[in-house]
């Protein structure tokens, strides 16, 4: 029996790029499967809005000329320790191309990209309901690190 979270079979290496306004399509269909419903129109604006802030980058990961997954980075200057964070907004990876490894590539390149940006460390949150998840993070070397607080201020 393989390690949990191994990937459990072939995938190419993914062809990793920030994402444009043309991955809009894609965008949405990812953000729907993740459980945020999206509409294309929806997804070019919240692109548009990443793509002119330079402190934010989306990165989509095709792999055979299909876009299979995203993440989404924030970079932003944590006063406790007087340096850049790089924050995990969005990973998603489509059902079709999970336990394959491509979650690990984008990771790796969430890495890379926080790493070149002076970021001290990199973290993400994750809903209390992603179990699955959350093992996938902690096989990928992240740790528990803070208990999240929430209060609505508005439908988001």
């Amino acid at each position: 029996m393989g390690a949990p979270f191994a990937p459990r079979g072939p995938l190419p290496d993914a062809d990793l790029r920030s994402a444009s306004l043309i991955d809009a399509d894609d965008v949405a269909a990812l953000l729907s499967e993740m459980g945020y419903p999206c509409e294309t129109r929806d997804a070019a604006q919240r692109i548009d809005t990443i793509l002119a802030d330079d402190r934010q980058a989306l990165v989509v990961a095709r792999v055979d000329g299909v876009v299979r997954g995203l993440i989404a980075l924030d970079f932003m200057y944590y006063l406790p320790l007087d340096t850049t964070t790089c924050r995990i907004t969005a990973l998603v990876v489509s059902a079709e191309a999970q336990g394959r490894g491509l979650g690990r590539q984008l990771l790796r390149e969430a890495e890379r990209r926080a790493r070149t940006a002076g970021a001290a460390r990199l973290e993400l949150t994750s809903g209390s309901q992603r179990l699955d998840a959350h093992e996938f993070y902690k096989a990928c070397g992240y740790s528990d690190g803070t208990l999240r607080f929430i209060k609505r201020l508005g439908a988001a």
